[in-house]
Order: structure tokens, then sequence, then C-alpha cells
């Protein structure tokens, strides 16, 4: 015991090592906020017993000042807000918002009481580039849409799941594919008991699910809406209500994957090409849209 003593005093006094690329980091422990140690446990779950399911924010961006309109789009639209309501959320639509007007928006429902409910869902549908998406008559950094929503910005959704879906190009790169027979697609880019106070991480809870990977096309076609948007439709209407959230957004990445091709005849570069969703998850437990109990 006093040899285990005596190596742990001398480890604890070592000071780090300076390799020829790396500086020299120290690390220092807080040791004034009290820490509680929680196990790790697989079966976790968010609260659904709230009397809401939540507010479901779907933001259609379809005509543009200085882009090209988003055909198809509409019926994006039309699609996942039937899909979310029937998951019993409160749907609130936001149809061609200006800039200005679509954070104003988003800061006052942010600004409003969840405490009653289990979640926040946000589905946006517009044009975009690496990093940025368009109003209907400016870009905004993709990060502005959950800002006013995690950590203190938002106190009455803190520890409950915020949930991002992104319809919009990220880049313009390309994945080859193969040739099939369908409607013209086109992209959405730009022309050319015991309570205990624990302390999280700000963006904790949080999930982003983009339609393509980061650099790369996000396709949609004009007459039957965009791949991801009817692959989310598709798969929440089936699995919805009983399956966890993640491996149902592994079976949407799984049908844009392996079950669409683009068909752009006249544009050998655009045509036969594949798309790959990207999940970004912060969540710490699982998701579930079980059907509320009704009194």
């Amino acid at each position: 015991m006093k040899l285990i003593s005596k190596c742990l005093d001398i480890f604890c006094r070592t000071k780090p090592t300076q390799g020829e690329d790396e500086p020299l980091r120290q690390s220092t422990v807080a040791t004034s906020i009290p820490v509680h140690a929680l196990s790790a446990n697989p079966d976790l779950e968010y609260s659904t017993k709230n009397k809401n399911r939540g507010v479901a924010i779907v933001i259609n961006q379809e005509k543009f000042s200085t882009m090209k309109s988003r055909e198809g789009s509409s019926k994006d639209r039309d699609d996942i807000c039937a899909v979310l309501a029937s998951l019993e959320f409160e749907v609130r639509v936001l149809n061609d918002f200006k800039r200005s007007a679509l954070i104003k928006k988003l800061e006052e429902i942010a600004s409003e009481d969840h405490t009653h409910n289990d979640c926040l869902v946000v589905v946006v549908m517009t044009h975009g580039e690496q990093g940025v998406l368009f109003a209907a008559d400016a870009e905004y950094k993709v990060d502005r849409l959950w800002e006013c929503f995690i950590g203190e910005a938002c106190p009455t959704l803190l520890g409950k799941p915020k949930l991002f879906f992104i319809q919009a190009c990220r880049g313009k790169k390309l994945d080859e594919g193969v040739l099939v027979r369908s409607a013209t697609d086109t992209v959405d880019a730009r022309e050319s008991p015991k309570q205990h106070i624990y302390t999280i991480p700000t963006t904790a809870d949080l999930l982003v699910m983009y339609s393509t990977y980061d650099g790369h096309y996000s396709w949609r076609n004009p007459t039957n809406g965009s791949w991801f948007i009817q692959s989310l439709c598709t798969v929440l209407k089936s699995y919805g209500r009983e399956k966890e959230l993640l491996p149902i957004l592994t079976a949407v990445s799984w049908n844009v994957a392996y079950n669409y091709r683009s068909f752009v005849p006249d544009n050998a570069k655009m045509d036969a090409m594949k798309q790959m969703p990207c999940i970004v998850s912060m969540l710490t437990k699982a998701v579930y849209f079980r059907p509320k109990s009704v009194s």
C-alpha cells in the first residue's frame, strides 16, 4: 500500500512532456464545483410524461429574391407537417420568411414556456451552401437555428431533446451513381425524485440531421419532393411511435443512400448521382415518440 501511495505521489508531481510538434499543455481540475458521480446507462430515456409532445417548427423556403424557386418544397412541407401532427406535435409553419423575420420568430418561440413539452423539432427546407442557409432575402449561419434554444437561452428546454432536420445543400461536391429512370431532379443550392443540480454542456441534448454530407449537394425532385424529407416522412410514419429515434434516422440514411439516384439526362455532370445524409448527435438519452395517454 505504501508503494502504491508513493508511486501515485510521484505520478501526480510529474510534469507533462513537450513533444516536437505539440505545445506544452497542463490540465487543471475545478475542485470548487461539486461533481455527482453517475453511471452511464444505455437504457436511459428522455421523459415523455409531459402534457404535450412539443412544438415542431417547419421552415419552408420556396421563393427567393435572387435564386430559383425550390419546386417540390410544398409537397415536402405538407408531408412532414402531416407526419409530425400524427406524432402529436404542435406544428407551426414558417413560409418564405426573410432573414430578420425568421430569426425574430425563432427567438419568440424560444422565449415561450416549454415546461410541459417533451421536446422541440425544427425542420428546415431551403437552399444552402457550406455552413450557411438561405432565407428569402439573405443567408444566415446554420447555427442560428439552434442558438436561441440551447443552454440558458431557453431554460424550459434544458435537459430536453432539441431535434433539427435540415434539407439543403452543404457545398457543390457530387457522389457518382448509376443511371435510373425517374422525373428530373434538382439540387438545393444557390445558383452556381431526489433532485440534484448537474452541470451539462450547453449543446447537450441537441441533434442535427443534415440531408447530405458536408460539402455535397442535396437532391430534390420538383414533383415528388426531396429525397431526404420524403425518406424521413416514410420512416417516421411507419416506425415513429414504436422505435427509438436514432435507429429511425439510420433507416432514413439507408433509404436515401440505397434507393435514390439523380436523373438529369441533359447534364452528364449532374446525372446518376447519390446522396448520403449525416447525423450529428449530442443526445444523452434515448428519444421515443410513444403515443400520449388520453385522459
